[in-house]
């Protein structure tokens, strides 16, 4: 019989919380059909380059959530990261984007569509829920996201995107933060 150390089972069990988390996050419903994620998974070196970017990003924007994110990312063995592009649907008469229909909407393109923003939410809730369900301690962070666009990790007609750290310890790093 082998023996498969905690550490080997640890990282076994992270990669198989994000691969749910993606097929989670794709087939949870998206408006009209239409589909702007992009999501993939990083780990080890490419988690503390990214948190170096936050500490720089937090010094940068004078703002200390960043250099509270830095370190909690840290903490973490996985990282989860989800963006959406920015792309209207077509409909004639809609209007919850503030302009009277997408053809309006889309001479303004960095600006989302409501159904962007939806879909990604509904995505991420599917995500997590999945962490959850398998006792994986996660935390939905703008910061860590945010990071990752101006990293250039996501494609570039990526708009918006978060970080869903993963972690598996005795206590839970993205609970009592400071």
């Amino acid at each position: 019989m082998a023996i498969i150390n905690e550490l080997q089972l640890k990282k076994e069990a992270l990669l198989e919380t994000a691969r749910l988390m993606t097929a989670a996050a794709r087939t949870a419903p998206k408006g009209r059909g239409v589909d702007n994620i992009q999501m993939f998974v990083i780990s080890g070196e490419d988690i503390a380059s990214l948190a170096q970017k936050l500490k720089e990003m937090g010094d940068e924007l004078d703002n200390s959530l960043f250099l509270r994110d830095a370190q909690n990312l840290l903490q973490s063995e996985l990282l989860f990261l989800i963006g959406t592009r920015y792309q209207s649907l077509g409909l004639k008469d809609c209007g919850l984007c503030g302009f009277n229909n997408c053809a309006e909407k889309n001479k303004h393109p960095m600006m989302p569509c409501v159904f962007n923003t939806t879909d990604i939410g509904i995505a991420i809730g599917s995500a997590v829920s999945v962490a959850m369900e398998q006792r994986v301690d996660n935390r939905i962070m703008y910061t860590v996201g945010y990071a990752a666009l101006r990293s250039g990790l996501f494609a570039e007609d990526i708009k918006l995107a978060y970080g869903i750290p993963l972690s598996i310890s005795s206590k839970n790093p993205f609970f009592d933060r400071k």
